[in-house]
């Protein structure tokens, strides 16, 4: 690799260099450690920030995958260096790792900015991982790979596929609809996850990785790949191969998330069958970069880009093993051609023209050609109204199409709690045209957005075959969940936003063609409303909550912090060392 720039100007050469005593101290604890002068000087100085830990299935082969990377990078005349960060595992961490993306997004800036770093890998896959790391990563500028940690292998359970989280609430379903029994429900449980790795359904992990990917910040093809395949192996090595050669080509994250970067990142989602909460990260990620990315842009992309990835949820039949093997995130941008932008760079040094030219499709029912879609438009839509002034959204493709267009009277909980005790009653006074609210459950009220917004069918509609219902929400939904669910209704219930008001009876109107919702109450009457509504306070006084809860922007601006966002000031200059 020919060099443009020398060791002099490294960062970790203000750290190592100097003939001075505080690089005597580094130097000498260095040595400490078993190092020699051999093993830093001259090398780029690469940190790998890897987010395994012991409760954390998804990134449970990251222990070795992190040697992987450390082999690579030697092999490339560097020298890497594991930062361990909070590792936040979506199934355990409660209410949600919502609450802490931004917390490891702060850990991942300022452990790059504190460290001799150079150049970093960022380990994720889990969830709100790869979000956290692109966006620390992102505000600091240095050169940067993200390692995706892969798909889990296909569930299984008497001869049939089962998809993480996708199949957990269908057959939970049929267990509270009394079509199964609870043998044949501890099947499913065993059978589900059978590797480490992500969820394998289009969640919002496979949603992530994909979007980071075609954003251009993940080595070509390496978000398809099964955890388990030995050629996850070989890209985590190439992964600390290539970071080696970035540092010394000086090329960074503002040369690679741009304008057009960013819009590929949301062709992509839209064509896959993205995450609801893909839209929450995604905006975040580009004002991280400085690129206002709005809800208006993702849901015009949303009408002009159809769903071409035969994957559950949104998808039949396929996961993303199935993915891989027709082909991978490279076959399906082949396919969208002539809808991205072709001239971007991307981590390998390469256009994206050059990553997609050669490739093509193996299979042609799962990733689907332009012209024979799985749904004819995005896999997202953004409904505005006196609901949600600021927007909410919703899945279509994942739901029942006849809720495209639906006017129900609102039962309205306040909590989970209380929906939760009511739900499966055979006294509640419920049908299919009623539409579900839950409240309170917002960024704030959650706090941090819980995934509690694909509100369960009611048993005794289960019972009658009612398998899909409109349910509204200010919190989100796991990227595996399906139905007629709007999401991240903005601003939220718990500051006074209009679902606030809400009561139940008061009959709600939808229409996703025309985008809008409303409820259908007049004016006076939300009124009188708005004027006994009582704010209520954090739910914490100290703390992480309550710097969550006095920071966190609303769902249509990313839930970023506000002091986080490019353009609150000036971020922190390189440390001093004396």
């Amino acid at each position: 690799m020919m060099r443009k720039k020398k060791y002099s100007e490294l960062r970790s050469s203000r750290w190592f260099s100097p003939d001075d005593v505080r690089s005597f101290g580094h130097r000498s604890r260095a040595m400490q450690m078993g190092l020699s002068k051999e093993d830093w000087e001259d090398k780029p100085l690469i940190g790998i920030i890897n987010t395994w830990s012991d409760i954390q299935p998804c990134h449970t082969h990251f222990k070795q995958r992190v040697e992987d990377v450390k082999k690579g990078v030697y092999q490339s005349g560097g020298f890497p260096v594991e930062l361990p960060a909070i590792s936040l595992a979506e199934m355990y961490v409660k209410p949600t790792t919502m609450l802490y993306r931004n917390m490891l997004s702060m850990e991942v800036e300022e452990l790059i900015r504190s460290h001799p770093i150079d150049g970093v890998v960022l380990m994720g896959g889990c969830d709100k991982t790869a979000p956290a790391l692109t966006m620390g990563a992102i505000s600091v500028g240095l050169p940067m790979i993200f390692l995706p940690a892969g798909p889990m292998l296909r569930g299984n359970y008497k001869g049939k596929y089962l998809g993480s989280g996708s199949d957990g609430w269908k057959y939970w379903d049929e267990l509270r609809a009394g079509n199964i029994s609870n043998k044949d429900w501890q099947d499913v449980e065993a059978g589900i996850a059978r590797s480490y790795g992500h969820c394998m359904t289009m969640g919002t992990a496979s949603t992530m990785t994909a979007i980071t990917e075609a954003m251009g910040l993940s080595l070509p093809g390496a978000s398809s790949i099964p955890a388990a395949d030995s050629n996850h192996i070989r890209m985590s090595t190439n992964v600390g191969r290539r970071i080696v050669d970035m540092v010394w080509e000086d090329l960074t994250p503002s040369k690679i998330v741009t304008e057009k970067s960013v819009d590929n990142a949301v062709t992509v989602a839209m064509a896959m069958g993205c995450s609801t909460n893909a839209i929450i990260h995604l905006i975040a990620m580009a004002r991280r970069a400085g690129i206002n990315l709005t809800m208006d842009n993702l849901d015009k992309k949303g009408r002009e880009i159809p769903l071409i990835a035969n994957i559950r949820p949104s998808g039949k039949n396929y996961l993303m093993e199935d993915f891989f093997y027709a082909g991978g995130i490279l076959a399906l941008m082949h396919e969208l051609t002539a809808k991205l932008n072709l001239d971007e760079v991307t981590v390998s040094g390469l256009s994206l023209r050059e990553l997609i030219s050669k490739t093509k499709t193996i299979n042609d029912d799962i990733i689907r050609p332009l012209n024979n879609p799985i749904y004819e438009e995005g896999s997202l839509a953004v409904l505005k109204g006196n609901l949600a002034p600021d927007g909410c959204v919703i899945k279509p493709a994942a739901c029942d199409k006849k809720f495209f267009k639906h006017k129900g009277p609102a039962i309205v909980f306040n909590s989970y709690p209380e929906m939760k005790a009511i739900i499966d009653r055979e006294d509640f006074d419920v049908t299919e045209d009623h539409v579900l609210v839950l409240r309170n459950v917002g960024p704030v009220g959650g706090p941090g957005m819980p995934e509690w917004g694909m509100m369960p069918i009611p048993q005794k509609l289960l019972k009658k075959g009612v398998r899909d219902m409109v349910r509204i929400s200010d919190a989100r939904m796991s990227g595996t969940s399906y139905g007629a669910c709007i999401l991240h209704v903005a601003p939220e219930s718990y500051i006074g936003g209009p679902l606030s008001l809400l009561e139940t009876g008061d009959i709600i109107e939808l229409d996703v063609n025309l985008r809008s919702i409303n409820m259908l109450v007049d004016e006076k009457t939300l009124s009188l409303r708005k004027k006994e509504f009582k704010a209520m306070e954090p739910k914490a006084g100290r703390g992480w909550l309550w710097m969550y809860s006095n920071h966190v922007t609303q769902a249509n601006n990313g839930c970023d912090f506000d002091f986080l966002e490019t353009n609150f000031g000036t971020s922190a200059k390189e440390p001093d060392i004396f």
